[in-house]
């Protein structure tokens, strides 16, 4: 048997660019059989087309690079749903561009390991510029400020709870009604107390603030999941400061608003936190993953410093070689920074901004046709790039049968919610169950206003046959 080439070095390329006319083949040839954002059939029919496709998932004897590509490759793209497609709406699930997938290859066959310099002596300077210039981004003010790269929102916001705890203990997480899931899950995770859903509004913060006598981390948001809505981030923060408490802001959604000039006054206070998640691969147009955490001054990030003898020797770090190792606290990394820095510098500030005003504007004209369309409900007007609505006259019920018939039928992709705001709560503590919501998010910025039409036709169309 002849043995398989590899990805790097001089010869890499050879091997590599007759298998990407494969993949790049069934890439094509597996949407056009799709036909449309989402595989027919439901989990039983796509589940069984893919064991067709690829049952024996490990022979007695291989069937070839080129074969098995073509044929995995085609089954997966078939049967996955596609953000590229403007029907496509359900989730914080960009459609990357292509230079960002381009670079994220490059990444893929120079495979540096980001946990030692040895291992990855360019990608880790790279890594150095781009989280120290996005950290500037975020505190512009700041003489020192430095950020992390993580997975996403969730390792980002675990990270923030941890280095809250490593300055000052067992903290109380004060957090909003609509925090992401990933806060809870971290004080759990990092043995903190139960965080306290607290409304954030000023008063009941403060009210709650004067009430936790030891030490307090506040979470706030800028981008909620459900609706895209922000805090009010300057009075927070100022409360925080009376307070003496600790903020982390959870921007993974709204903060690449920083790069729009229109857009950016929405985060007023960003800069004011402690710690602050951003993720761009939603806003960002990164395939996954493309998580930051940025902290005001590096010195926060002295927690996670470690010695392992065969990575950061304390001899070595004294002799110059970059320590890496408290980048993290992952040991293994992609360079996720490659696809991240080839953006940044193809498109520059206008250009990301560009892409941002343009995904909020898509929002801004959905919810204009949704409440200029009888026998639709608009939830609110969005701040960001998500639009919640629903078949006025709808059950809950049939509203959440409207978005399993079109999945099933592959026709359009829309996600559902039950938010805080004006039409109740999640019914905790009693209150009054919210009515479920469609949620469209809009990040493809390629989508047309015919494609806006075609998704409230398609609902309604379902409405009616679900009525």
């Amino acid at each position: 048997m002849t043995t398989p080439p590899l990805a790097g070095g001089t010869a890499g390329p050879d091997g590599l660019r007759p298998l990407l006319e494969v993949v790049l083949d069934a890439l094509h040839d597996g949407a056009a059989e799709r036909g449309g954002p989402f595989p027919a059939g439901g989990p039983g029919g796509v589940g069984a087309r893919l064991r067709e496709a690829v049952e024996p998932v490990l022979p007695e004897q291989g069937i070839g690079a080129g074969e098995a590509l073509r044929s995995l490759v085609h089954a997966v793209a078939q049967g996955s749903a596609d953000p590229a497609d403007p029907l496509c709406v359900a989730h914080l699930h960009n459609p990357p561009l292509a230079l960002a997938v381009a670079a994220d290859l490059a990444g893929s066959a120079l495979n540096p390991s980001m946990d030692s310099w040895d291992q990855a002596p360019a990608a880790s300077e790279l890594e150095a510029l781009l989280t120290r210039t996005l950290a500037a981004e975020v505190y512009p003010r700041a003489p020192a400020p430095d950020a992390l790269v993580t997975t996403g929102g969730t390792e980002s916001n675990q990270l923030g709870l941890l280095l809250a705890r490593e300055r000052h203990g067992a903290v109380q997480v004060l957090c909003g009604e609509d925090t992401h899931h990933s806060v809870r899950r971290g004080a759990w995770l990092l043995g903190l107390p139960e965080p306290v859903t607290v409304p954030q509004r000023p008063g009941a913060l403060d009210a709650a603030l004067t009430a936790h006598r030891g030490p307090v981390l506040v979470v706030a948001t800028a981008g909620t999941t459900d609706t895209g809505r922000i805090d009010p981030l300057p009075e927070i923060a100022d409360l925080c400061e009376r307070h003496r408490a600790e903020l982390h802001i959870d921007a993974a959604y709204g903060g690449p608003l920083l790069f729009s000039t229109g857009l950016r006054p929405l985060l007023n206070g960003l800069d004011r936190a402690h710690s602050v998640t951003l993720d761009l691969h939603k806003l960002g147009w990164q395939p996954v993953a493309a998580g930051l955490l940025a902290v005001s001054d590096r010195a926060r990030l002295a927690p996670l410093g470690h010695t392992a003898e065969y990575l950061n020797a304390d001899d070595d770090t004294r002799a110059g070689l970059p320590d890496l190792l408290g980048r993290s606290l992952r040991t293994t990394r992609r360079p996720d920074v490659l696809k991240i820095a080839v953006t940044l510098k193809a498109l520059g500030r206008t250009g990301l901004g560009a892409l941002v005003d343009r995904s909020c504007a898509t929002a801004r004209d959905f919810a204009e046709l949704v409440a200029q369309t009888p026998g639709l409900q608009l939830y609110e007007r969005p701040t960001l790039s998500t639009v919640l609505f629903r078949p006025a006259a709808a059950t809950d019920e049939q509203t959440a049968r409207i978005r399993r018939a079109l999945l099933t039928e592959g026709r359009a992709v829309l996600g559902r919610a039950r938010p805080q705001g004006p039409y109740g709560s999640h019914g905790q503590h009693g209150g009054p169950k919210s009515p479920l919501w469609l949620k469209a998010t809009f990040l493809n910025p390629h989508a047309t206003p015919d494609d806006l039409k075609t998704l409230i036709g398609l609902v309604l169309a379902e409405g009616s046959a679900h009525s």
